[in-house]
């Protein structure tokens, strides 16, 4: 399908430099501050996810030119939990921007959302010949009741979103093409116990959270040899995911001038530039540390910060690629 994106919007939580807060979260400061990250971004508790996305949304609509009444999809990649369960909040973006006649469709695919929205937008265009115009929008509001930002993972999680009006026939920021692996052997590394139908949340319970890095270590049996083979096997995906949706794109991994990842810490940022064979300067390492990791908005605000930036000229290629629960691993081709 033939579609490029015609305006960004964002909206970001307050900024904070995590040598400042990190004692809210942890007293494991040197573990924390040793990710490389300078700072996070936080909402106010009154702040919620679809809050965020309606902003983001509104500026991408502005800087398109695009009514509500024009948009015949919106569809909304999450990473936490919403603001409430039994509830779709793709429907309530849909319905608070106005854009009563366009469809509405939730992603929840964790951080790779970000990247397989295009591959939807690309399936609803291919089937819906009448539809022109979509709105895409990524958010991250973490829900600190169950996760906490600094300890429950390697990635220090950041509240903000992003958005894109995308057109058919547009001729600026095409997507060329995507590529989506799914492991489902791992379905069940970051699930939480509590809260489903099978262990449903009971009146004077603890409150349940999310799993740490320790919990998850009880899938692989607290073998340290197994889990070092899955992040291998991790981070060997993503490469094997760009190298993929390159092939379907009809491009070489060397044409890109710039790959674009989840806004992961140093260490990992790295490893996976030197796997893909790219510079650090071409991946999203920098504006990682600056501003930590926003779920399913990092691949949009990266794209919007380089758009800003003047960093892109036309003709260049971009992979956004990623990974994300499921498990999932993709990457979209975009050409500027």
């Amino acid at each position: 399908m033939d579609f490029g994106m015609m305006g960004f919007g964002s909206a970001l939580g307050e900024k904070a430099p995590v040598a400042d807060i990190v004692a809210e979260y942890t007293t494991d400061r040197e573990r924390v501050l040793a990710y490389g990250y300078r700072n996070v971004h936080r909402c106010p508790p009154e702040v919620g996810l679809t809050d965020l996305a309606v902003a983001a949304a509104r500026e991408a609509m502005a800087a398109s030119g695009t009514d509500p009444g024009e948009l015949d999809l919106v569809v909304l990649a999450i990473t936490d939990i919403p603001e409430y369960l039994y509830w779709d909040a793709a429907a309530s973006l849909q319905a608070r921007l106005g854009a009563h006649q366009a469809e509405a469709v939730l992603i929840a695919q964790g951080c790779a959302g970000g990247i397989t929205g295009f591959d939807t937008i690309a399936g609803r265009f291919a089937t819906h010949p009448d539809y022109r115009r979509a709105l895409f929008v990524g958010a991250n509001r973490t829900a600190e009741a169950y996760w906490n930002r600094m300890e429950t993972h390697s990635l220090l999680f950041s509240d903000g979103a992003a958005a894109t009006v995308v057109g058919r026939g547009h001729p600026a920021f095409r997507w060329r093409g995507g590529e989506v692996i799914t492991d489902g052997r791992y379905a069940d590394f970051f699930l939480m116990e509590q809260g489903g139908a099978l262990f449903p949340f009971m009146p004077g319970e603890e409150q349940p959270v999310a799993r740490d890095a320790w919990d998850m270590m009880e899938f692989f049996d607290y073998d340290s040899d197994r889990f070092e083979g899955f992040i291998e096997l991790m981070n060997d995906r993503v490469r094997e995911v760009v190298h993929r949706a390159c092939k379907r794109a009809g491009v070489q991994p060397g044409d890109l001038a710039r790959v674009v990842l989840l806004n992961d810490n140093e260490q990992t940022l790295k490893v996976l530039a030197d796997k893909l064979g790219v510079p650090e300067e071409r991946t999203n390492l920098g504006f990682s540390l600056e501003h930590g990791h926003f779920g399913a908005a990092d691949h949009l605000l990266n794209l919007q910060q380089h758009v800003a930036a003047g960093d892109l000229a036309e003709g260049d290629l971009i992979a956004l690629a990623g990974m994300g629960r499921g498990m999932h691993w993709g990457c979209a081709i975009i050409a500027c």
